[in-house]
């Protein structure tokens, strides 16, 4: 397979992470374990998982001018991530995602911060990365307004678009239609989809691409993921049983694996399993990024 390009559009956040043995009731106060900061954000964590596979990888996104963004910029750098595209703003704070982890799971509330200054005008200079790119990569931590230009100017160029629509919110059918790969996990389909629990899991990715999503690809999490294009079956990839650490960046993990294999023309079967073993592993290690594996690992892991 072929180096795959890739353009990662999205947020960057320090992660703030609290080991604890459990999660505090409402008004409770618990005493945690451990605290952590570690480099995050889905767009940052994507733009890794596709570098340590070995993609040529870019960024863009916004920092602010403190301690966080600078750590954040140089962890892109570390793993050879071209950050030429990240702006740093003159003044704010960089985004924050304080995470709690807690009985094998994790709970996060994330503060925007700089992340709400990636604007449609950052982009305008950044048409060469676009052109260059065989896949442009997006998640919703950066406003929407930036989403909706980027995948204008990707469209313009004839380039496909991978939507991990996180954190969940309703999208414009116009977006949607023009949208090739959506990756939603559970509770954001059935948002996005306008359906709740009562409908099937194939009724609600069916609605998406009856909203005009060329291809829907779900997460399910310890239960694999499941994909659609319209008028086909439903086609299931099963989860993998592994020891888990840390939760985290196990959908960034999936996302980075998928559109690793997507770009560089792997079928969308093999894709997804090959994510599956991408996002199985992240979760053996603590740490969004630092949990990434490379190819190497994957390959090495699954070849037993």
């Amino acid at each position: 397979m072929k180096k795959p390009k890739i353009l990662v559009i999205g947020s960057l956040n320090m992660d703030l992470v609290v080991q604890a043995e459990r999660s505090p009731e409402r008004g409770e106060t618990i005493l945690g374990e451990e605290i952590h900061f570690i480099p995050g954000g889905k767009g940052a964590n994507q733009a890794i998982a596709l570098a340590r596979l070995g993609a040529e990888t870019a960024m863009i996104g916004t920092v602010g001018p403190d301690s966080f963004g600078k750590d954040l910029l140089k962890a892109l750098q570390t793993d050879r991530v071209d950050t030429s595209g990240v702006k740093v703003l003159d003044k704010g704070a960089t985004g924050v995602a304080s995470i709690l982890l807690a009985a094998g799971d994790n709970s996060i509330v994330v503060v925007p911060g700089a992340n709400a200054q990636c604007l449609p005008e950052d982009l305008d200079g950044q048409e060469e990365k676009i052109r260059e790119a065989d896949l442009i990569v997006l998640q919703l931590e950066i406003p929407l307004q930036t989403v909706e230009y980027a995948v204008k100017l990707a469209k313009k160029q004839g380039k496909p678009v991978l939507l991990n629509p996180a954190p969940a919110q309703t999208l414009p059918v116009e977006l949607l239609q023009q949208i090739d790969y959506i990756t939603p996990n559970r509770s954001e389909l059935e948002l996005l989809a306008g359906m709740g629990r009562d409908f099937s899991l194939e009724d609600s990715m069916d609605r998406l691409l009856d909203l005009g999503v060329s291809y829907c690809i779900t997460t399910l999490g310890a239960e694999g993921a499941a994909y659609k294009a319209k008028g086909q079956k439903l086609f299931r990839v099963e989860g993998h049983n592994v020891p888990v650490v840390d939760t985290t960046g196990a959908g960034d993990a999936f996302n980075g694996g998928l559109a690793y294999a997507l770009a560089g023309k792997m079928p969308i079967a093999e894709a997804m399993i090959f994510a599956g073993q991408v996002s199985a592993l992240a979760v053996t290690k603590f740490g969004a990024q630092g949990g990434m594996p490379t190819l190497k690992e994957v390959q090495e892991h699954f070849r037993k």
